[in-house]
């Protein structure tokens, strides 16, 4: 996990924020695929993709995050 601790947070944050959340309007994608997923109507593989896609930059912000919190704990 050396990789992600040379990652500042900062940039964690803006992908996190652009490409987490794109596309803005009508409602971001990582949010759609979320609902659809505790709908059980994640079926396509397409849909699936854009799951994990738009999901990673907030998985690799909550892991740096909790990396640095055990690092000062």
């Amino acid at each position: 996990m050396t990789w992600l601790d040379r990652i500042p947070v900062w940039i964690l944050v803006a992908v996190a924020l652009t490409l987490g959340l794109a596309p803005f309007v009508p409602e971001p994608h990582v949010w759609e695929k979320l609902k659809m997923l505790a709908a059980g109507t994640l079926s396509r593989p397409i849909d699936i993709f854009d799951l994990l896609y738009h999901g990673a930059p907030w998985l690799l912000l909550a892991l740096k995050l909790a990396r640095l919190t055990q690092r000062r704990g």
